[in-house]
């Protein structure tokens, strides 16, 4: 079997290549090939043996069609402008997360190719009401540029799957902390840059009150839902292909008291309030509690704990002292 990670030198897409290498096989069979498609790579993710690289802009049709070519069965999409650039470059925004991916969508139909298609969406496919309980009937109101881009491809995979063109999956994302490395772009940012920069000496700031909650998953746990995606009988999921992860709704200050726990005071003091119109304008319209009962039964899972967040960071980062 051929996978195929587009946006393989993130972060998660990273891991989870890391992750399919490991497991070796999936319910369609063993894992013959893996394909990393990215603008760029990690220096250390370029000297595993087991990835072929593709450098370049999926939205791109000369660089994404090469490889639909190739019948990959199996294509995880995670690539997109995150929550924060997309809304400051609108046409880069819709130029890859929804134009991107109804190319990647329209390609499999034009080469009559149905490969299983797990999709990275967002939970920001919701806002406005922040006081309303999410279930898996809410419809969603996004109140941001990605979240709109996110939602529309939602709609996209369900249809494109119920006519058979993929067999897609679609897991919408709470937020994933703690990511290791530089902040990015994402309007989330500030939710991994509390722990993670605290831990390695460095201050941080927060954007909105310790008050505001949020919902959350662990890049743990996330990759292992992917995965568990990738293995789902079509039978059980029906027409509706959307699927809300799991997580756990914690405040900034749930995470800063575990961080406290965890690490000490000095360190958790090391995060400061520092207010930011523009990021509580899109963060603070994400709803933070859902009951993911969908997820449940089909057997995703989630993380029991803020803390136990941290200390998986602070193990996995082999991050010394704690």
């Amino acid at each position: 079997m051929h996978a195929v990670v587009i946006g393989g030198g993130g972060f998660v897409g990273s891991r989870l290549a890391r992750e399919l290498v490991k497991v070796g096989s999936l319910a369609q069979g063993e894992i013959s090939k893996i394909t990393l498609m990215d603008r760029a790579f990690p220096e250390e993710l370029l000297h595993v043996e087991h990835f072929d690289f593709v450098v370049g802009d999926f939205s791109e049709e000369s660089v994404i069609r090469p490889v639909l070519e190739q019948r990959p069965e199996l294509v995880f999409h995670l690539a997109a402008v995150v929550s924060g650039e997309a809304e400051k470059n609108f046409d880069l925004g819709m130029k890859v997360n929804l134009h991107g991916s109804l190319q990647l969508l329209e390609i499999c139909r034009q080469l009559a190719h149905q490969p299983r298609l797990i999709f990275a969406s967002s939970c920001g496919v919701f806002g406005g009401d922040v006081t309303q309980v999410v279930a898996d009937t809410t419809a969603p109101k996004p109140r941001s540029s990605y979240g709109t881009q996110k939602a529309i491809v939602e709609l996209l995979i369900n249809d494109y799957s119920r006519r058979g063109f993929v067999d897609g999956r679609t897991l919408r994302l709470p937020t994933i902390t703690v990511r290791p490395g530089k902040p990015n772009a994402a309007t989330s940012s500030f939710l991994s840059g509390i722990i993670r920069e605290p831990l390695n000496g460095v201050s941080a700031t927060y954007p909105v009150s310790e008050d505001s909650a949020f919902w959350l998953l662990s890049p743990k746990r996330v990759v292992q839902n992917f995965i568990h995606a990738a293995n789902l009988s079509s039978d059980c999921l029906g027409d509706d292909r959307i699927i809300t992860l799991p997580g756990i709704t914690a405040s900034v200050g749930d995470l800063l008291s575990s961080l406290r726990n965890v690490a000490g005071t000095e360190i958790a003091e090391r995060a400061v309030y520092e207010p930011d119109a523009f990021l509580q304008g899109i963060v603070l319209t994400w709803p933070p509690n859902f009951d993911p009962k969908r997820a449940l039964e089909l057997g995703f899972v989630k993380d029991t704990s803020t803390e136990e967040i941290i200390r998986n960071y602070i193990e996995e980062e082999t991050i010394s002292g704690f």
